[in-house]
């Protein structure tokens, strides 16, 4: 048996990275798990290669969750097709990096709208059904750039500061329903975001991780699973900073 027999699980921005390494963990425990993200391709990618080593575990939804209406409307798609949601993975998120005296509002907007705002409109959209389920959980996916701050992601920092403040204020509203809120802070992760680094900003950045490299997807999907699952139950409103002791 899996940890997460009989869930359905939301995961959003689950086309690549992180949220696609949560989809899977998830899936490899049982769960059914709605891939979201906003492009039809990618999350549709992602979800064939859950179903070749999950068979029928996984099914794709395009959704922008910075789109209050798309969200919604999708959102009654899923619930129409599995009937309930468990667990909702608030991944979805982008970066406009940019000196703040130089950010226009066009990318200010962008990132706070799909990082911060997105959250919003999932929990909007399924709060209904994750206050029904027994153990229901919801994870937010921050940032230890929203813990520290970092010069030129103003904008990605304050949306994640600001998922943090979400994830505990939900956390004391749903907790009298028995629903679990919980943030994790990844580091400096192996994705695309960091992919577009030059050596020598790596080696920088690693320089201050004491463990002494960058994470893997998969660091992230194993804090996530384990938020999830039973050995969680009575864990709600914290941040759990996966990041090799960067702001320890």
């Amino acid at each position: 048996m899996g940890l997460l027999d009989d869930k359905v699980a939301v995961v959003t921005g689950a086309g690549r990275g992180i949220g696609r390494s949560i989809a899977e963990a998830f899936a490899a425990e049982g769960a059914v798990v709605a891939v979201v993200s906003r492009s039809g391709s990618s999350c549709e990618g992602a979800a064939a290669e859950i179903n070749a080593r999950h068979p029928g575990k996984a099914r794709a939804f395009a959704m922008d969750v910075a789109d209050a209406s798309s969200t919604a409307s999708v959102g009654k798609e899923i619930l129409d097709t599995y009937g309930k949601v468990d667990i909702l993975v608030n991944n979805a998120g982008v970066t406009r990096d940019g000196l703040a005296l130089r950010m226009s509002e066009e990318d200010w907007d962008v990132v706070l709208d799909t990082n911060l705002k997105g959250a919003f409109n999932c929990v909007k959209a399924f709060q209904r059904s994750l206050l029904k389920q027994p153990a229901a959980r919801i994870i937010n996916i921050s940032s230890v750039v929203g813990l520290m701050g970092n010069a030129g992601q103003a904008n990605y920092a304050a949306s994640k500061a600001g998922l943090i403040g979400f994830t505990k204020a939900l956390a004391r509203e749903f907790s009298s329903r028995g629903v679990t809120v919980n943030a994790i802070a990844p580091g400096f992760i192996t994705t695309d975001m960091t992919d577009v680094l030059t050596s020598d900003q790596k080696e920088a950045i690693t320089k201050n991780i004491p463990l002494g490299k960058l994470g893997e997807p998969a660091d992230i999907a194993a804090a996530a699973l384990f938020l999830a699952g039973p050995g969680a139950s009575y864990i709600t409103g914290q941040v759990l900073t996966v990041d090799g002791g960067m702001v320890m």
